[in-house]
């Protein structure tokens, strides 16, 4: 489609949900599923029918102010939450309140966002970051992210209303109402100004492939969704079958919903690749247009980012090469090669990766199977992002994903030694990708981070515990599967960041500090492109050569994922090299370096540098 072509009417937000006017409220509804919907007041007595609107919309505006509490009643006799809801106070079944974002008085005006290169993300799951798990006490730790670790934007794990208090997210049923028990509107937004006043980007994860099975009232009201399709989590929404046209409109207005009146600075989209739409638009080429569209707008910096298993080069190519155009996705194919290269795992989706040269095209490439045959999947996988830059890859040594589908939820800290951790943080900061830090990963948290939730539904609960163990069976880990539904499992999963004081947490925490203060501030480490950019393995070695070049700075970083030393033989270019960071230093717990602090090298001088077992060296050329 020509990137220049004026969109479909389709992309324009819509007046949905209780809105507040100069006058009281007004209610608006897609119901095309029912002949009748009145509003039921919480504290009034009778219903208040509700105008019919074109293509199964209903209606009505009321001297009603905020906080007013409200259900709709469908065909005379259901109460049903509103389905654009901006605040469940009750939870998933209760009332929804009217809420008037223009009470919250913004102090962000200067904020513009910051570029996609810039972003170091910490993902941050509300509930168990802190011992209160709330969006306010996570402003508290603000100045620990900004100025003590040095990331530069925060992602939170979903936080659309899910049932009851405890929950990693994805089973949220209202898209535009922020969970309760982490605060609320309220909350959130004081959250998001806290950051951008500190410097830091917020990016949400949102859920637009399923909802949630407890509260999801949609198909009451309309053919939200489809069975033509299947997702793993529950029905697939209808994107591209009749009444698909205000189902897309209710996702892509939530899009623009969080970025607007929440002033998010991205999107990241779960699990695309259980979004099913076969029409000649693909709706996630509808929602990173509007959102960016939105974004030019209100003349800021607003990222969509994809999560894929697909490795499909279309998502994040442009249009104009017949893409959906998205910033960015994460690269699950970067953390396999990291994985199994450190904990020698080979089992489920781990058979496909385990070997150095996979890594090595993970950093020259991005995709590590661009059409090549895939044991675990037993088919050829993936399509080729070499022609991409580096900016549209978001890569970790660690997620919520890769450590809460363990069986036991255990983190990267609890399968390696302390040198492999060090070398999972180099691998992933000196990459030349956004990188992406799992909370507590920056100190060597213990504490696992496993699956849970708080459904009232018995036979769901049960559903989701044999889930759980079916999902586990391919990896045959030894052990009990933790209880979701006990509340047990949640607590164990709270963090502490006060370990990152103590110990070998704090020597940790240091040089997860050092690492990223030097890609913020070595020209060649800052500037993520591919030109003069080499990546290689010495033959016969477990050891990865990484030369950046950027306007007269060089490095040249090793990597040695043996167990045991190596000896690498690189090509230094004429002139002085100063050995600028090592992870075997005594300053960093490590048993003291091998690789020569300086070099000294004409135009064809090759030196040996030893490397310890898991551990790498940085070197920066000085003129």
């Amino acid at each position: 489609m020509d990137a220049k072509q004026k969109p479909p009417e389709i992309w324009e937000a819509i007046d949905i949900g209780a809105n507040v006017t100069d006058r009281g409220t007004r209610f608006r509804v897609w119901a095309p599923n029912v002949s009748s919907v009145s509003l039921s007041l919480i504290g009034e007595s009778t219903g208040i029918p509700m105008d019919p609107e074109p293509k199964g919309y209903f209606s009505a505006s009321l001297a009603a102010g905020p906080g007013t509490l409200y259900f709709y009643i469908l065909n005379g006799d259901q109460l049903r939450p509103d389905p654009a809801s901006r605040f469940q106070p009750e939870g998933v079944h209760g009332p929804s309140q009217v809420v008037d974002p223009s009470e919250f008085e913004w102090e962000d005006q200067d904020w513009k966002g910051i570029p996609m290169e810039e972003m170091v993300i910490y993902e941050i799951h509300v509930g168990t970051f802190t011992t209160e798990g709330t969006f306010d006490r996570i402003i508290s730790h603000l100045e620990y992210l900004k100025n003590d670790l040095g990331v530069t934007a925060i992602e939170l794990m979903p936080v659309a209303q899910f049932p009851g208090e405890r929950n990693w997210g994805y089973d949220g049923t209202y898209l535009y109402a922020p969970q309760n028990s982490y605060g609320g509107p309220l909350g959130l937004r004081r959250l998001i100004n806290a950051c951008h006043l500190n410097g830091l980007a917020v990016v949400l994860d949102v859920v637009y492939n399923h909802l949630g099975p407890e509260g999801n009232y949609l198909r009451d009201f309309g053919p939200y969704f489809t069975d033509r399709y299947k997702t793993p989590w529950g029905p697939a929404i209808n994107f591209d079958g009749p009444w698909s046209d205000e189902v897309r409109r209710f996702f892509i207005h939530n899009a623009l919903y969080w970025v607007t009146e929440y002033h998010m600075d991205g999107l990241r989209i779960d699990a695309v690749h259980g979004i099913f739409d076969f029409s000649a638009r693909h709706i996630l080429f509808d929602i990173p247009e509007a959102v960016h569209r939105q974004a030019r707008r209100l003349g800021r910096k607003v990222a969509v980012i994809a999560e894929s298993d697909l490795n499909d080069v279309r998502v994040i190519n442009s249009s104009t090469r017949g893409g959906y155009g998205l910033d960015a996705q994460w690269n699950d194919d970067f953390h396999h090669c990291v994985h199994t290269l450190l904990t020698g795992e080979r089992s489920g989706y781990y058979q496909d990766f385990g070997e150095t040269d996979q890594l090595v095209k993970a950093l020259n490439e991005g995709f590590v199977y661009s059409g090549q045959y895939s044991s675990h999947r037993k088919r050829r996988h993936g399509s080729s992002s070499k022609h991409l830059p580096p900016a549209k890859f978001v890569v970790c040594s660690q997620n919520h994903d890769q450590v809460g589908n363990r069986m036991e939820g255990d983190r990267l800290s609890k399968l390696v030694p302390f040198e492999a951790l060090k070398l999972a943080a180099g691998i992933v900061l000196l990459s030349p990708y956004i990188p992406l830090l799992f909370m507590g990963e920056e100190y060597g948290e213990k504490a696992p981070f496993q699956y849970f939730v708080s459904h009232s539904d018995q036979e769901l609960v049960e559903a989701v515990r044999t889930g759980r163990k079916e999902e586990f069976e391919a990896f045959q880990w030894e052990g009990e599967v933790p209880d979701p539904q006990d509340e047990a499992t949640f607590l164990r999963s709270k963090i502490d960041l006060g370990l990152h004081q103590q110990g070998n947490h704090k020597v940790l925490f240091g040089f997860y500090k050092g690492l990223i203060r030097l890609r913020k501030e070595v020209p060649s480490l800052a500037v993520l492109t591919r030109k003069n950019m080499e990546i290689l393995r010495f033959e016969g070695t477990k050891t990865v050569l990484m030369m950046r070049r950027y306007s007269g700075d060089q490095t040249i970083s090793m990597f040695n994922f043996d167990g045991k030393p190596s000896e690498a033989k690189p090509l230094f270019r004429k002139g002085l090299w100063q050995k600028v960071f090592d992870s075997s230093a005594e300053m960093w717990g490590g048993p003291g370096g091998l690789a020569p602090e300086t070099i000294h090298s004409n135009a064809t001088s090759i030196f040996s540098c030893t490397l310890n077992p898991y551990s790498f060296v940085l070197y920066q050329q000085y003129h």
